[in-house]
């Protein structure tokens, strides 16, 4: 595996830590500062909704410029952004501030992938991309647990500020390693892109992949309020939990990758909702016996991750299979998605939170779960009906 894909797969790795690592420390956060649990969740929702806009107009905009600027750039406001996270005394000037990291991201990461596409040897672009997505799957396993532990050792401080070093670590490490001409070329017209991007089978699969992804991160936001009133998890536990779900989550989307290939996309993505919806039900059921072990506990938050991110290259494989010449862009809206379901999971289960307490999570989760499957119904349905082909 080259140097360089290793960097890439690590920047993604602290990009997507920056994103998830507050739901380890959300309780500590919401002290300090004097705000709600609910509210101090919120920071998760405006980080992920300033990608989820920004994402897709960067990897047009930026597309055929000089790659390594533009991470050392977005890089260098990333790390500004959490050491100054790790100073402030203000909820407003936090929100501020995870703006600015939310920019960096999103200027950062379409870029990644789309880089690591360019440079694949021929029949091994989605293998390339695929290494760079267990950035996304090691940030929950790895990032978020150390993090978390982290944040209840030192403060919650410390945690924005570890943020800030490994983001300047991801920096050097793609500039010692990218060639400077690397470049993305430039994209097809933009009438071409929205095109390919409207035909039903396209979108009807970045929408289930946004439900999807609404319902699971809804969970996992909020995982550490729930645990505490499940089982009475301490940090330390909701950081082994993270840890384990994370882990459950890279042998996820191992599994899904060789699932997608001898099945297809579409079964892949099939069975990995429906695992999903499995693993709400046991905690709607876990939730009326509490208090329960932490070990039950440990077990359902094995199966959710691995279940979350059994899908992700299915998604992938598909959006290459329907998009052709607009796939990176297609992986770029399917990062906007992405980043918008943990948004929406965010703000519903916030809102979830403070009206009906945790139990409510749950059956909510299955509930974007179940639409997502209808989604993905829909799509399968037009694409058998010979609009867009699909292998």
């Amino acid at each position: 595996m080259p140097v360089w894909l290793l960097a890439l797969l690590f920047a993604a790795f602290v990009l997507y830590t920056d994103d998830y690592v507050i739901a380890g420390v959300l309780p500590e956060i919401a002290e300090d500062l004097g705000v709600s649990q609910s509210q101090a969740g919120q920071l998760v929702t405006v980080f992920s909704v300033t990608v989820a806009l920004a994402a897709p107009v960067a990897g047009v905009g930026l597309a055929g410029m000089d790659r390594r600027r533009v991470f050392g750039v977005s890089l260098a406001v990333f790390v500004a952004a959490n050491t100054l996270a790790a100073l402030t005394p203000s909820y407003g000037v936090l929100v501020v501030l995870r703006v600015a990291a939310a920019l960096a991201a999103a200027a950062t990461t379409p870029s990644l992938f789309a880089v690591a596409a360019a440079r694949a040897p021929a029949g091994r672009t989605g293998r390339y991309i695929a290494v760079v997505a267990l950035g996304v799957t090691g940030s929950i396993a790895a990032g978020v647990p150390i993090g978390t532990w982290v944040g209840g050792a030192l403060g919650w401080r410390a945690t924005f500020a570890l943020m800030a070093v490994l983001g300047a670590a991801a920096a050097a490490s793609i500039l010692a390693t990218l060639d400077r001409a690397e470049q993305d070329g430039h994209p097809p017209s933009l009438s071409e892109q929205l095109r390919v991007l409207a035909a039903p089978a396209v979108s009807l699969g970045l929408a289930a992949n946004a439900l999807f992804m609404t319902g699971s991160m809804m969970l996992m936001t909020y995982l550490a309020p729930f645990t505490v009133a499940l089982s009475g998890a301490d940090t330390t536990v909701r950081g082994a939990l993270f840890a384990l779900s994370g882990l459950a989550g890279m042998v996820g989307i191992w599994a899904g990758g060789l699932a997608g290939g001898r099945w297809g996309p579409d079964r892949a993505l099939a069975t990995g909702v429906g695992a999903f919806l499995a693993a709400m039900a046991a905690l709607a059921v876990l939730w009326g016996l509490r208090p329960v072990p932490v070990w039950t506990m440990g077990a359902v938050s094995a199966l959710l991750g691995a279940a979350a991110f059994f899908t992700s290259p299915a998604i992938q494989a598909r959006l290459h299979i329907l998009a052709g010449p607009v796939a990176p862009q297609a992986l770029a809206l399917n990062t906007s998605g992405t980043y918008l379901g943990v948004a929406g999971g965010g703000v519903v289960g916030g809102v979830l939170l403070a009206a009906f307490g945790p139990g409510a999570l749950p059956f909510a989760s299955a509930g974007f779960g179940v639409c997502a499957l209808l989604s993905l119904a829909l799509a399968v349905r037009v694409d058998r009906r010979g609009r867009v082909a699909v292998a």
